[in-house]
């Protein structure tokens, strides 16, 4: 009897699962790609050695200017962005996870990348700019209601870190009001989880009242007092 006969076939989800870990891994490898280290290389800065030393928005704000944050915002929602589309439009359709799954896995993969960038030494930022590049493309309703709760929360407290840690823990309250699949409520979970750990030095210091605040963005105090 040939040898083939006696090799069960293997099932088309088999056949294309390396795919569905090719496109994880490019999530990981767009993601890792810091807007802050590589704008910082053009202006021979690492903003890591600034400020709080993270490679996100609101240290190269405060460190650079609003020019360069800008640029480094704009990076890290396009990677995004970019990593979640690639998976939704190479994603195997005879796979055990659906297309919707492929793009918010490669949304997670992205930010992941974004904390703990290969090429920049594991050593990067929060995760949310990308976060939102990924909710862009997938769940594009749910972006103003955080930035409502986000501009709220920094307008009555100018703490940065506290507006983006309850803008994330809203979001899987967002998705059960909303009867949301599996799929989003997980990565709604997932999201909501990775920002508290990346703010969990924020919210160590606000426990013991040493946190940074704009107080140019607390304008409900500012009101209050005229």
């Amino acid at each position: 009897m040939p040898f083939a006969a006696l090799t069960p076939p293997l099932s088309v989800a088999t056949a294309v699962a390396p795919l569905s870990v090719l496109l994880l891994v490019a999530a990981y490898l767009i993601g890792s790609l810091s807007g802050s280290l590589l704008l910082g290389k053009l202006r021979g800065v690492d903003i890591r050695q600034h400020g709080s030393g993270n490679a996100g928005g609101t240290n190269a704000f405060r460190t650079q200017g609003l020019r360069f944050a800008l640029g480094v915002v704009a990076i890290d929602i396009g990677k995004g962005v970019l990593a979640t589309w690639l998976a939704l439009r190479f994603a195997p359709v005879a796979a055990n996870w659906s297309v919707t799954a492929h793009g918010y896995l490669a949304a997670f993969a992205a930010a992941l990348g974004h904390v703990w960038p290969i090429w920049h030494g594991f050593r990067g930022g929060k995760g949310a700019a990308t976060l939102v590049g990924g909710l862009a493309v997938l769940w594009p309703f749910a972006l103003p209601v955080l930035v409502a709760i986000w501009a709220v929360v920094l307008l009555a407290s100018g703490y940065v870190g506290l507006a983006t840690v309850i803008a994330a823990l809203s979001l899987p309250l967002l998705a059960w009001i909303t009867d949301a699949g599996m799929p989003r409520l997980w990565f709604s979970l997932a999201a909501a989880a990775l920002i508290v750990f990346t703010h969990r030095g924020n919210l160590a210091r606000l426990r013991a009242g040493t946190e940074s605040r704009f107080a140019r963005a607390r304008l409900l105090q500012r009101w209050r007092r005229s």
